[in-house]
């Protein structure tokens, strides 16, 4: 696993109304850095959200509908995993967890299966300064988001 990326499996609770799940407490031991922000992303099939860095900011991804395919790269030469690529598959297809990122690794996403719903907290509230991009096509990650799937929306960021 990338040095500091964590996960926290999720514990769903269903009856016969539906289900309640606890995605993020304060008292999380991997929820430290704190909150700034809350977003949320909605996608269609295909479209691919790559690369994104930040300097200090760390995310943490949980997705509520459709499927995604999460990939993290270690940008931070001094990381005993400096160079790693992982690959995480996150929502209804895949699994059911909160995705801690790191600041400085590079991070994006492949929407297997759309529409798909994105919730991320953030540490930080949203600045122009602490936002990097790295383009999809970087030949120094090198990864190959057309993988599997070809990219199917003109709306790459």
């Amino acid at each position: 696993m990338i040095d500091g990326v964590a996960i926290k499996e999720l514990v769903r609770h269903p009856d016969e109304r539906g289900f309640f799940e606890e995605l993020i407490r304060v008292t999380d031991p991997f929820f430290s850095e704190g909150f700034g922000q809350l977003s949320r992303s909605s996608m269609v099939t295909g479209v691919v959200k790559a690369w994104h860095i930040h300097k200090t900011q760390i995310d943490w991804w949980y997705v509520v509908k459709g499927t995604i395919k999460a990939v993290l790269h270690d940008r931070r030469s001094g990381s005993p995993t400096h160079k790693t690529t992982e690959e995480y598959l996150l929502g209804e297809e895949g699994r059911d967890i909160i995705l801690k990122i790191p600041h400085g690794v590079a991070h994006g996403l492949k929407v297997l299966k759309g529409p798909a719903e994105l919730v991320y907290v953030t540490s930080g509230t949203y600045d122009t300064r602490e936002e990097g991009r790295i383009a999809y096509k970087d030949t120094e990650i090198g990864y190959d988001w057309v993988q599997g799937m070809p990219i199917t929306n003109a709306n790459i960021t």
